[in-house]
Formats: structure tokens, sequence, C-alpha cells
């Protein structure tokens, strides 16, 4: 059966008749998970298999949010706490080896909570380098601020998540870092010179062009296209996403509900795709605003169908995996971080 090209988010902990009758009659690609749509590990699982009754697809992809820090949508006391991505670039610092360990730990231990849930895809890892000034939104969730070694960690956590099963989502492509405003509320402009960016934001995200699937920044990059976030921008993501860093996997936009965009929901959409995204993403759950958005989404066709068809084929089958073990791994090393950063 033939899909659109977004995912979606539902209001809560089970589906509303509006929302299954949505998306049996929208068809919607996947779908994506929030805080408010989780209570317990039985109850989310059962929302997943209903996500997927409703949409007559079994493999229907459903994402979540799980890097750990602050951006962790399972928690206690179901989900174990997981760390920060400046834990991993802590260690790295002091030893290479153990940083890239504890950041596949990590992202293994991640992807096994998921697949016990039937959560097929996590938005991780990002790429985006941090600079003095910038807004905390990423902050923390950074693996430093050097390129080289967030793209290797990045890289790692690719591995932890592929290991178990999951898909990965590189983000925010092509660099979040230099952002002055959390893109939730206000849309931010960078203002720095392109041969910088090329040798600082776009170059974390080079080495990670294989990924499967990469979420868009809304940013605008006024160097490149002083008039439209890369999300919107026909420039950014010919010149720079395809171009320039070399991505050729499905490209999904950020949140089509953040404010950084300008117009209403049905205009965002427009803009979404017109610029080359092959996937719009909505995430609030409100069914007006899905309704919006399916209302101007294409049928998934093309060239973004094959992305689409390719990202799910390389998804692996889960390897074997001493979650104690690997868990106990990880806690002895996240101990030696916070002593180093003492």
């Amino acid at each position: 059966m033939s899909t659109r090209a977004f995912i979606t988010g539902v209001s809560g902990t089970e589906l509303t008749a509006a929302e299954r009758e949505f998306i049996r009659a929208e068809r919607p690609w996947g779908f994506i998970l929030f805080k408010r749509n989780v209570e317990a590990p039985a109850q989310v699982a059962a929302l997943v298999e209903e996500l997927r009754a409703a949409a007559g697809a079994a493999d229907a992809p459903v994402l979540i949010d799980q890097e750990g820090g602050r951006v962790q949508r399972l928690g206690p006391p179901h989900w174990p706490v997981y760390p920060p991505g400046a834990i991993f670039s802590t260690l790295y610092d002091a030893d290479s080896v153990l940083g890239l360990t504890a950041a596949r730990l990590s992202a293994r231990l991640i992807a096994s909570d998921l697949a016990d849930l039937g959560i097929t895809v996590d938005c991780l890892p990002l790429a985006d380098v941090p600079v003095p000034g910038a807004d905390a939104v990423i902050g923390n969730r950074a693996y430093g601020t050097e390129p080289g070694k967030v793209a290797a960690i990045a890289r790692a956590v690719t591995e932890g998540l592929e290991q178990g099963g999951v898909l990965p989502v590189l983000k925010h492509i092509p660099g979040h870092g230099r952002a002055t405003a959390d893109t939730h509320f206000k849309l931010p402009t960078v203002d720095a010179p392109r041969d910088e960016l090329d040798r600082t934001d776009f170059a974390a995200f080079k080495p990670l062009a294989d990924l499967p699937m990469a979420m868009t920044a809304h940013v605008v990059f006024s160097a490149v296209d002083p008039a439209h976030p890369a999300t919107t921008s026909a420039t950014m993501i010919t010149q720079v996403i395809r171009g320039v860093i070399g991505f050729q996997g499905l490209l999904m936009s950020d949140d089509v509900s953040m404010n950084a965009l300008s117009g209403n929901i049905a205009e965002r959409t427009r803009a979404i795709f017109a610029a080359g995204c092959d996937m719009a993403l909505h995430c609030n759950g409100n069914i007006e605003e899905m309704r919006e958005v399916a209302g101007q989404t294409p049928e998934l066709s093309g060239t973004a169908l094959a992305r689409a068809k390719a990202a799910l084929a390389s998804r692996k089958a889960p390897q074997p995996f001493d979650r104690v073990a690997a868990r106990a791994e990880l806690d002895a090393l996240i101990a030696r971080a916070n002593t180093a950063s003492a």
C-alpha cells in the first residue's frame, strides 16, 4: 500500500478514534513518540502495535528521540538514565578508545530498550558542533567542538544502534551548533563565513554521509542562503546537504510545528517539499495540524520512495548482547569521566 511522505506524532498513550481514522485515511510513512505517549513498557509496546495496525503496515517505522541526558523520552522508573553526549567527549579526550567504547555501549543499550518496545528508529546521533555564545539547546548533547572527534563519536553511536537493530537518524544536518536561539521558539541566523562552515559545521557531517536518514536544521546560514532556514532552502539542500556533505539518504525535516519556520502549517509543509526534503515531520499530536500536514504532503514516490526503502532495508538484525555486563561497563566509564571532569 502506498504511503504519504510524512511522519506524525499522536496525542497520548493510546490512539483516539479520530487518530485511528486519520492514520487509515492519510497513510503516514511513520510515527514518532514523545513523553506524553509513554507510561510503562507494556503500554508503549501496545501503542506501537496499534500505530502499525492502523497504518496497515507491520514494518512502519516508529521513531523516538532517545539520546540520553536531557533528551530522553523513556526514563525512570521503567528505563535507565543514559549519559549526555558530552560524557563521551570527556572520555575521548582522556583516551579516544574509551570515549568511543562508551558511546557505542550507551547506544547499544538504548537500542535494546527500544527493540523491546518495537521501536525501530532513534533520532540519533548528533553531529552538531557548538561554539561559545550559542544557545544551550544543543549544549552538552554535543560530542565536542572539534569536527573530527564529533564525527568519530557519532559513528560509534551509529554502530551501537545498528548492532541493536535500530536505525539511526543523523541530526541536525548541516549543523545546529552555532544557533543562537532555540528553534522551537525562534529562527536563528548563523553569519559565519562559508569557509569556516566548511571547516567546522559541515565537516562534522561529511564522514557520516552514508547514514540512511538525516534530519534538517531550522537554521539560516547567511553565507549560503540568507533568506531561508536549511529545512526550506533548496540552495542549502542541493549545494550543501546533497553536495558538499554528500548525504544521499532519506532527508526528513525537523518538526514542522516549531516556531523557527514561518507561515501556517500548510505553507511550511509545502515549503519543506519544495526545497527538496523527502519527508515532513510533525510532532505535537494536534489532529488539526496533522490534517494540514497530510493535505500538503505528496505520495511517497520516485527518489524519495527509493531512499525510504533503502533506509528500512539497511536495518540489521540485533546481535547477541549481555545487557547487564554492558551496563556495568558503561557505568564504570561514566564514573571515570565524572572524575576526570570534577
